[in-house]
């Protein structure tokens, strides 16, 4: 018996404190570890994409192509660890996204985009500035359901200030879903219509025919082309009073005459 005296168990045999004090320390350090364990719902890794989007109101997907898709993948094929590159051409957006070489510098990768895409000097002339930017993935934090009265308006000011806040709060991003879009409602009484001799189908072929922007074709040619387009879609209640709903040889009858037009919010269908 000896023998035990002087390793571990003989000292915790002799000694019963000390095996207390030892395990009540080992206790003490899982709960102490245990708050500061970090838990989340996915790992931390980085996404290797960048996006560039152009919008170019009106226009069509043929046209959005030739103008923006192709010139722009033609001079972003080259850049630096670029492993691969896709893209879409819509009605009014182009949208491109540079997949990179995985451990590539997220922002020497946006950076070399970005200077690229400013040095395109060849874009549409009505086309908005290209939107480019890392994509980033954001761990959810919560949701927040926002109900009311039937006031679509009311519901649409409550959601933009909620975003406002919490975005000043320190919330990284917020979406927004469900949200009531703004549209421009136009109300013509049906005993006007009968007195202009006019369907309210024929007054809306006629409010869409004319409330649109076109393409014009492309005037001079290689890096000094420039695309012409006619500006003439209405964004405004203002726009759309003085469109001709009704023109017979010198007589002409604008919008705003016979129609009440005004903006106003609607709640999206379930």
């Amino acid at each position: 018996m000896k023998g035990h005296k002087t390793d571990l168990l003989g000292i915790f045999a002799h000694h019963e404190v000390a095996a207390n004090l030892l395990m009540l320390m080992m206790l003490l350090s899982g709960a102490f570890a245990l708050d500061r364990l970090n838990v989340q719902f996915f790992p931390n890794f980085a996404l290797d994409f960048v996006t560039v989007r152009v919008v170019w109101t009106g226009a069509s997907a043929e046209d959005i192509e030739d103008g923006i898709t192709n010139p722009l993948e033609q001079r972003l094929k080259n850049i630096d660890n670029l492993n691969k590159i896709t893209s879409t051409s819509a009605q009014g957006i182009s949208s491109i996204t540079l997949e990179f070489v995985e451990g590539t510098d997220p922002l020497i990768a946006l950076e070399d985009t970005r200077r690229l895409v400013d040095e395109f000097r060849n874009l549409p002339q009505d086309a908005e500035k290209p939107e480019i930017a890392n994509v980033t993935r954001y761990e959810p934090v919560a949701r927040l359901l926002i109900t009311g009265t039937d006031d679509a308006a009311e519901l649409r000011q409550l959601a933009r200030r909620f975003e406002s806040e919490l975005l000043a709060r320190g919330i990284d991003k917020v979406d927004v879903s469900g949200l009531p879009e703004q549209e421009i409602a136009i109300e013509i009484d049906s005993g006007r219509l009968q007195e202009l001799e006019r369907s309210l189908d024929q007054i809306a072929d006629r409010i869409a025919a004319l409330s649109r922007d076109q393409p014009a074709g492309v005037l001079g040619k290689g890096q000094a082309a420039r695309e012409l387009r006619s500006l003439d879609q209405r964004r405004d209640e203002w726009g759309f009073s003085r469109l001709p709903a009704v023109t017979e040889g010198t007589q002409r009858i604008d919008l705003g005459d016979i129609a009440d037009i005004r903006r106003q919010a609607t709640a999206r269908p379930p």
